[in-house]
């Protein structure tokens, strides 16, 4: 999403857009002193707000907080979203004692767990990509780098009032495994549903029409449903990984540890602004998942508390007084690790050798998690012979995938659309033709009137319906690049920790002298990536193949340092059996169910969410124009206006 929301930039007044969501409903009224003079007249600027006036309520979840709308709410809900409050919560209260969590974990009877929290962090590959980029290390070191600095002695753990750290640091990969296989299930089951019952495409919650688009990205999210609610119907049901690791998180160890969630804090780290407004939207709060009896609040508790981006990493060592150069690279002491209470989920969300960890794959996979790559390996292991045609559009950030078979047939044909200026060109593509008004237009819808000459009904009909009679599949993603460019990454002209060592030449010409980025200095103070303090256009694009190489690079230094375990249950024999793109569906699915056993909620509710088509108000009828003249009035007040 854009960085134009920020908290420097906010303030206490508001200023709605013409086309704003959640248009402030009423102005202020101020009661007169001398209710009597019916008659005194003063102008409009030096009557003051009445005291006890409410600020304007519009929250992320009502804006797509990239244009618009800005309130003294905003700053209250972006605060709830920072480093700030991440140190906040961690001084706000002790965390539970880990050796009562350790003998929870070994089913000992406890009398209870105390007071407390348990502090929960996810990272997303991305994150980590950004960070080698920046200090020129693997993908692997930063991540260790990370545990460190949220889990380690050195790191958080070492200051705030109650040395608190992050019980568990958790790669947001092994979410993201599950969420490609259920990916890939929920398109085989959806082109079967079409196949066998088109008037019935759609219909059912978990199964969107034809063709199915990527729902992982929130900035796309909030697009569609304030935009083009004709898109919500193809928009896959499945949440993302960040989602779906906070529900398991939340779920499981609520019950099994008999606990309300809102003692289980979670925070994500992740690469884009938008996570914040995925982690706000009301679907993804205890109130999907609880009985009504159950919940805590009608708000409903997050199933993720907070999100910081990859530069508020920066913001929060600083605040700590860390110099994250200084942090060690190495894994924490295996020793000190303190098993997760559910022994199953515990080898689902920290591998080992029988279960490695999910890397980022290789490069034709995609910067964004490879939702498109794995489809296309599924069908693909089912055919054997079959081969992938690659096709790009006007842009690298389009391209056509098609599966054919050995004869040279279409098994399957999807595509990648990156970056706003593409996606709009396919949402054009997926609007409903509207009826022309004309006279014999019925007669042209229905016959050949609007068909070329020597074109068959059934070729008009695929003609005019577009994309969804070609494609079964869509990876859409807000960012251009994908989500290695997320608008929250590290860019040229942010600060680093001087002292990192400056990154080495690469084969896509990311050599420090190449980006003219500064070598990195003794003195122990920060400088910027960029030597002039701002990057062009080149730099950055060469800056993007600089991270994009670190993402994918992360499966070269694998096992490069780590301790593994061992265990002797076999799913080592099951994954190898089972194995498309290095994932083994029949452990993801085992491992799903167990879930949905041990928390007694449906498989449905769990990882499946909803969307909305969300109208705004203003500049409707019913008003009869009062809304214009109202947002008009509320510029003018701050010295605005258009």
């Amino acid at each position: 999403m854009s960085a134009i929301l920020s908290a420097d930039d906010l303030n206490d007044f508001i200023s709605p857009g013409v086309a704003c969501i959640k248009p402030v409903e009423t102005l202020p009224k101020e009661e007169l002193k001398e209710p009597n003079n019916a008659y005194e007249v003063t102008t409009e600027d030096k009557v003051p707000p009445p005291p006890d006036a409410p600020p304007a309520q519009i929250s992320l979840t009502d804006c797509l907080a990239c244009s618009g709308c800005v309130t003294s709410a905003e700053a209250v809900l972006v605060s709830l979203q920072s480093h700030s409050e991440v140190l906040n919560a961690l001084d706000s209260t002790p965390s539970i004692d880990p050796q009562l969590l350790a003998a929870a974990a070994r089913g000992e009877q406890q009398n209870g767990l105390g007071e407390g929290r348990i502090f929960i962090v996810s990272i997303s590959p991305q994150t980590r990509a950004s960070l080698a980029a920046a200090y020129g290390i693997s993908e692997q070191q930063a991540g260790y780098m990370l545990e460190q600095l949220f889990s380690g002695p050195q790191g958080i753990r070492s200051g705030g009032a109650y040395k608190n750290g992050f019980t568990w640091v958790i790669d947001t990969n092994v979410a993201r495994e599950a969420c490609l296989v259920l990916g890939a299930d929920e398109v085989k089951e959806s082109l079967a549903q079409s196949s066998s019952n088109e008037q019935a495409q759609g219909d059912n919650p978990t199964h969107p029409k034809r063709p199915i688009l990527t729902s992982a990205c929130p900035g796309w999210i909030c697009y569609a449903e304030k935009t083009h609610p004709h898109i919500l119907p193809h928009l896959s049901r499945l949440k993302s990984p960040q989602a779906l690791l906070g529900t398991l998180l939340k779920t499981s160890l609520s019950k099994r540890l008999n606990i309300s969630p809102d003692r289980i804090w979670h925070l994500a780290v992740m690469p884009c602004f938008d996570k914040k407004l995925e982690a706000s939207r009301e679907e993804l709060t205890d109130l999907a998942w609880q009985t009504d009896s159950q919940s805590q609040t009608k708000q409903g508790i997050r199933d993720v508390d907070c999100v910081i981006t990859t530069k508020e990493i920066l913001m929060l060592a600083e605040s700590r007084g860390i110099a994250l150069h200084d942090v060690p690279r190495t894994p924490l002491d295996p020793s000190t690790r303190v098993p997760f209470p559910d022994p199953t989920l515990d080898s689902f969300l920290f591998p080992s050798l029988d279960h490695p960890r999910h890397r980022n794959a290789q490069s034709a996979s995609g910067p964004s998690g490879g939702y498109l790559y794995h489809i296309l390996c599924t069908y693909q292991a089912q055919s054997p012979g079959s081969s992938i045609e690659i096709v790009r559009g006007r842009n690298s950030d389009v391209v056509d995938y098609t599966l054919k078979d050995a004869n040279g047939g279409v098994i399957l044909k999807t595509a990648r659309y990156y970056g706003f200026r593409n996606i709009q060109n396919l949402v054009r593509r997926l609007k409903p033709a509207r009826a022309s008004r004309m006279p014999g237009a019925a007669a042209r819808r229905l016959g050949g009137a609007s068909r070329k000459p020597g074109m068959p009904a059934a070729a008009s009909s695929a003609s005019s319906a577009g994309l969804g009679t070609d494609y079964a599949y869509v990876e859409v993603m807000a960012c251009p690049g994908g989500c290695t460019n997320g608008g929250a990454q590290l860019k040229p002209i942010d600060l680093v920790a001087s002292s990192a060592p400056a990154a080495p030449a690469t084969s896509n010409g990311g050599a420090n002298a190449d980006l003219g980025l500064d070598s990195a200095p003794t003195s122990g103070t920060a400088t910027p990536i960029a030597s002039s303090g701002t990057s062009t256009p080149q730099q950055q694009r060469e800056w993007l193949a600089r991270v994009d190489e670190a993402y994918f690079s992360a499966s070269d230094d694998e096992g490069e340092g780590e301790t593994v375990g061992t265990k002797s249950n076999g799913t080592a024999a099951k994954i190898a059996a089972d194995n498309v793109n290095g994932i083994s569906p029949a452990y993801i699915h085992s491992m799903l169910t167990h879930w949905s056993n041990t928390t007694s909620v449906p498989l449905d509710r769990l990882a499946y969410t909803t969307y909305r088509k969300v109208e705004s108000d203003v500049g409707k009828d019913r008003d009869k124009g009062r809304e214009t003249e109202r947002v008009v009035e509320l510029a003018g007040k701050i010295g605005g206006g258009w």
